[in-house]
């Protein structure tokens, strides 16, 4: 037990200091991931914590991956929009 709980404790520990000094911006996807994460992992065997750092990481990746493809889309729309003449 002792071999999970303190690397999952050194990862959370990690994340706390890391986040404040990466912006809130970094938050985005963290928390729905975490809460998947820590059910998850606590239903596969007690590893709450675990499953909570992972999950914040997938939850911020999927969070980001989508903001990029949001911008894409954006960007697309803007190149093929007729400007505006101001008539």
């Amino acid at each position: 037990m002792r071999a999970i709980v303190i690397p999952a404790a050194v990862a959370v520990a990690a994340m706390l200091t890391a986040g404040p000094m990466a912006g809130s911006a970094q938050a985005r996807g963290c928390l729905k991931g975490a809460a998947v994460g820590g059910v998850a992992g606590h239903l596969l065997g007690h590893h709450a914590l675990l499953g909570a750092g992972v999950g914040c990481l997938i939850g911020h990746h999927e969070a980001s991956k989508r903001a990029r493809e949001r911008a894409v889309q954006r960007r697309e729309r803007a190149r093929y929009r007729p400007e505006y003449e101001g008539r």
